[in-house]
């Protein structure tokens, strides 16, 4: 029976509402955004036709919240919800509650989440039906010291995932036994705050593995579908950083055969929608992992190598229509790669950032580009959510077409007044091992040295970047102080003359410790900046927008420069740099260092203290823990000492920065 739908309610935020926001309308749907208090002004809110309060910023008052959505469902006139990823995506009360409700859930019946949801269940599921599994345990009996026997039985290292949970949350490698207990109730504590469900299992942690995933789709007449894998080996944490479709090597025989595994995995339970059956693969063998019962985050690379649109997929299959195509009308052309841009700084072991996008460029002006963000420019990254700022898809006629598209896309991204992923992304797009498609989930841990090399001094370049828009914008500011009666005052000019002398000014910056002073030479058409290196011909103009078209000693070149008080952000050739403009019309910049404190990362809430006042540590051990955008950060003991004070208790807020606990020698 066809349940026609005409108003949709996306509950869920960011990028994803948007995106479903995005083909509802095109199917001529009435859209309706749910909103926390923090993101009453989110890009969601302004894109849907309707907007409905759910309450206060963390998600487990707000978007989490069952009775909320479905009251602002029914005060909207929706006659569906879709869930998006995360949240409430894969919980069955919510899917049970919709169909109480009479609302049409944009997903799988509650049974097949059910079925899905406990990865425990489900990997005895797929026992029985033959699909063969990592070893593990995967029972119901949570007692610790069991756990741990367990995994001393199935030997290190060993992995704690959340059996409710996906994302990399909930998840730990253990690699010896006495690390197991710390790892258990870190993990416990993880899953229970992002799926309310503390129940773990514990597998092999194999070495060299592939992640490689299966899209597939059921309606409710039986029929059941794959369109193709993803390969989704790149990741951090247990995080994917870079999915691809299709994935690389994956021969027809045995795309075939992890195709039907996934369809049988789906028919088994009874599957309608949109999921995903995800495999470790290993050598010759693959074994089956999870199935996510929703649309995945990167989805957007299969839309890429099928041209089909998985959401209008799943509003048709919702509403009780038969797939579009059958499995052998399902193409696949080209070749995509989707990354994650993220607001987290690399420098400080990705430490999840929030605060203010003072300037932000996406690449999806250009041709084979597709960018899904959730944010503008203005808006703030918030402490209480995932501090993904877009997701950045291309495609190709093949695999390296596309990685071509990809580092060019990265070099057309920028982002100024928060940390972010990017110049790594961009190493990854670069590494010969990318371009080789040498794929396993310790690709980055192998390649660490390419892809994090640390801080390095500015160059030359940068330097005469910064100098010429410091240059250009005093000029500027000095002509807007022209009086209006007297346009030709020289008070109003700043050529640099001076009598029966070489024109010039000084200028300071600073990158990071080091100070470099320019001396600038004022010429007829530009300046001679003396740099570290030399001098060098500068000549060019900056646009109001930082976009500055230069020549250097001839050298053509394009570039921006944005500047946030004193920080000067300069983009060049696909690079990204900071330097400091120290203006000596101002009072000397005080350092605010927080060398040798110990001082919470970010903004967040204590939920362990491991230690009390007296007590002494020795380096390396685990002090306090903050949770922060659903993630446990823990401040350990920078060397040998005793705890002198604490300054907060368990449940508190803290600021980024905040001292935390005072440590002296023991």
């Amino acid at each position: 029976m066809i349940r026609p739908i005409r108003t949709l309610l996306v509950a869920n935020r960011g990028e994803i509402a948007v995106r479903v926001m995005r083909t509802a309308k095109a199917l001529g749907l009435r859209t309706v955004a749910v909103y926390s208090e923090a993101d009453a002004n989110a890009l969601h809110v302004a894109v849907a036709d309707e907007a409905y309060p759910i309450g206060p910023a963390p998600a487990r008052e707000s978007y989490l919240r069952i009775d909320a959505i479905l009251d602002a469902a029914k005060k909207s006139g929706a006659d569906a919800i879709h869930p998006g990823y995360g949240f409430l995506s894969e919980n069955a009360a919510f899917a049970d509650a919709c169909e109480q409700a009479g609302i049409v859930f944009v997903g799988p019946p509650a049974s097949a989440i059910r079925a899905m949801g406990s990865k425990s269940a489900a990997k005895a599921l797929m026992e029985k039906a033959g699909v063969p599994l990592v070893p593990g345990y995967h029972g119901e009996d949570q007692d610790a010291a069991l756990l741990a026997r367990e995994a001393e039985r199935i030997g290190f290292p060993v992995l704690i995932k959340a059996s409710a949970g996906g994302g990399g949350k909930g998840m730990k490698v253990v690699r010896a036994a006495d690390e197991f207990p710390e790892a258990l109730a870190s993990a416990q504590r993880e899953a229970k705050s992002a799926f309310g469900d503390d129940k773990v299992l514990v597998e092999k942690y194999l070495t060299t593995p592939r992640h490689i995933e299966v899209q597939v789709f059921a309606d409710s007449h039986g029929n059941c579908v794959y369109l193709h894998e993803r390969d989704c080996s790149i990741q951090r944490r247990h995080q994917k950083v870079v999915e691809e479709a299709p994935a690389p090597g994956m021969t027809p025989e045995r795309r075939a055969a992890m195709g039907k595994a996934a369809v049988d995995a789906a028919k088994a339970v009874g599957y309608r929608g949109a999921g995903t059956v995800e495999f470790i693969a290993e050598g010759e063998h693959f074994y089956f992992m999870e199935m996510n019962t929703r649309l995945q985050v990167e989805h957007p690379v299969t839309e890429a190598i099928t041209g089909q649109d998985l959401v209008q997929w799943q509003l048709r299959v919702a509403q009780g229509e038969t797939l579009p195509l059958t499995q052998e009308e399902i193409p696949l052309e080209g070749h995509a790669i989707e990354v994650r841009l993220y607001a987290e700084d690399p420098e400080r072991d990705f430490l999840p950032q929030v605060g203010r996008l003072d300037h932000l460029q996406l690449p999806s002006h250009l041709d084979h580009t597709r960018v899904d963000t959730g944010v503008r420019a203005g808006d703030t990254v918030s402490i209480h959510y995932d501090p993904m700022i877009a997701k950045i898809i291309v495609s190709g006629a093949d695999r390296l077409e596309a990685v071509r598209r990809l580092e060019a896309a990265l070099a057309a991204t920028e982002v100024v007044g928060l940390a972010t992923n990017r110049v790594f992304l961009k190493a990854i797009a670069a590494h010969p091992a990318f371009a080789a498609a040498e794929l396993d989930t310790n690709f980055i841990a192998r390649h660490q040295d390419v892809l994090l090399p640390g801080p390095a001094p500015v160059d030359d370049t940068v330097l005469a970047l910064a100098a010429l828009f410091i240059l250009k914008e005093e000029a500027r500011q000095s002509a807007e102080t022209v009086d209006a009666a007297d346009p030709w005052s020289p008070w109003g000019l700043a050529p640099g003359w001076r009598l029966n002398r070489d024109a010039h000014v000084d200028l300071t910056f600073a990158d990071r410790e080091r100070r470099i002073d320019i001396r600038a030479h004022f010429r007829p058409h530009g300046f001679v900046l003396a740099l570290p290196g030399g001098d060098v011909a500068v000549e060019g103009d900056a646009e109001a927008d930082g976009s500055l078209r230069v020549r250097l000693d001839g050298v053509a070149l394009s570039a921006r420069v944005i500047r946030t008080g004193n920080r000067l952000t300069v983009f060049v050739r696909g690079g990204e740099y900071a330097v400091d403009f120290i203006d000596p019309r101002l009072a000397s910049q005080a350092a605010t260092g927080t060398a040798g404190r110990l001082v919470a990362p970010m903004p967040g809430t204590i939920i362990r203290i491991a230690v009390e006042e007296g007590q002494e540590v020795t380096k390396g051990a685990a002090l306090v823990v903050v949770e922060a955008m659903k993630m446990e950060h823990t401040v350990a003991a920078p060397r040998d000492g005793k705890v002198k004070a604490l300054k907060f208790a368990v449940g508190d807020l803290v600021d980024e920065g905040a001292e935390l606990l005072v440590l002296e020698d023991a």
